[in-house]
């Protein structure tokens, strides 16, 4: 295989001179922390200064041909932030109310004494309904088959009492809400009011055109994660993704699989999509002129809402509604406590700091070990926030 030119991608894409530093960082990576490919985004004031891609996509699980500019991923749970995004917009429009019963949108939700759960308890992780045990194994491509089960579902213990990182049913949970409201599934809703709008290259289901631009993911044996999930039954994550129908990471970016539309994890994008939807956020929700969502929005996805060990994955974290605050050592989003944004397993993130008005994002096609979002990851972000106290003049 033909070796990839690496200072010839970077030089095609963007880079402030404040932020060389990071490219020397990213470049790095791949020389000392075992990156494939990958890339990675920043944004100050609204404005792209950073748009860097490099390495190889992975085909049939194997580095392959050149990264591209405009090569898609899945970026893992990114997808649950882009999925209570729409329901954000949809409580924007007067369609949604953040304190009502989710059963006044949805009433099977109400089986199994759920009635009284609120939207701001599902959207915050606080509706302990954690383990699918009432959806059918196997069944995660089966749209009806899982929120029928959840439905059903009894929490895993009293609703609003702890908040828990909801992994597998996140997505199908404030997805099904979604489409109550709307009349509409999320890939549709975000595809039509956030998607095409505001030019964000990110994709609940890929569309046969697009396929061709798919890296896959390369697994990792070392990520917490997909370990235990590989573990079946016998740990608490794999209880929780005993709804996939194949638990192969590989089998998550087969051909069959792109259409899907699997909301807690499915979607892909890339660090230049994903880090421009953030600088959106970080910049009040408006983009030239359009409103994608309000100050009100803004404010209710980035007030802390539970900070604790969640009981699924026994990690320390910080959540408000359907997105993740900073959490160092896990989830690091800069110095300031109140960034806000959302990790996807094996070292994806998308994040905003509002005050110093940066937003950052990185995607890779080979996931990282541990728990976190890894090595390659976080010294990108220090990478970031020294490039834009040079960038300041010395004031971060």
């Amino acid at each position: 295989m033909a070796s990839v030119d690496l200072l010839a991608q970077l030089e095609a894409g963007t880079c402030h001179e404040a932020f060389v530093p990071l490219r020397d960082v990213f470049l790095d990576n791949f020389a000392r922390r075992s990156e494939v490919g990958g890339a990675v985004a920043v944004y100050v004031d609204g404005a792209c200064l950073v748009d860097l891609w490099a390495g190889r996509v992975v085909r049939d699980q194997k580095p392959s041909g050149p990264w591209q500019a405009d090569t898609i991923i899945r970026m893992m749970s990114i997808n649950k932030a882009m999925t209570a995004l729409c329901a954000h917009r949809l409580a924007d429009q007067g369609l949604l109310d953040y304190d009502a019963p989710v059963a006044r949108y949805w009433p099977d939700f109400a089986q199994a004494g759920k009635g009284a759960i609120t939207v701001r308890q599902l959207m915050s992780g606080l509706a302990a309904l954690v383990y699918p045990d009432e959806v059918p194994a196997g069944s995660a491509y089966d749209w009806d088959r899982v929120v029928e089960g959840l439905a059903r579902q009894a929490p895993n213990w009293p609703p609003g009492t702890r908040g828990a990182y909801h992994s597998s049913t996140y997505g199908h949970l404030v997805g099904e809400l979604v489409r109550r409201v709307s009349g509409r599934r999320p890939s549709q809703v975000f595809a039509e009011e956030i998607g095409r709008p505001f030019g964000i290259d990110y994709h609940f289901r890929v569309a046969p055109g697009d396929r061709a631009r798919v890296s896959e993911v390369l697994s990792n044996p070392g990520s917490t994660t997909y370990s235990a999930i590989a573990r079946g039954g016998e740990t608490k994550l794999g209880r929780a993704w005993r709804i996939l129908p194949d638990l192969d990471p590989a089998a998550r970016d087969r051909p069959e699989a792109l259409g899907v539309e699997m909301p807690s994890g499915f979607g892909r994008g890339n660090a230049r999509a994903i880090g421009k939807l953030f600088a959106i956020l970080g910049e009040g929700g408006r983009w030239e002129g359009r409103t994608l969502v309000s100050e009100r929005a803004i404010r209710a996805m980035s007030t802390l809402a539970w900070d604790n060990v969640c009981p699924l994955t026994d990690r320390s974290y910080r959540y408000g509604m359907g997105m993740f605050l900073n959490t160092p050592g896990l989830v690091p989003m800069g110095p300031n406590p109140a960034a806000f944004g959302h990790p996807g397993a094996g070292g994806a993130i998308g994040f905003c700091d509002p005050r110093a008005r940066l937003a950052f994002s990185y995607c890779t096609a080979f996931m990282c070990e541990g728990a976190g979002v890894g090595e390659r990851c976080e010294a990108l972000i220090r990478a970031a926030f020294e490039g834009l106290s040079r960038f300041r003049g010395g004031r971060a």
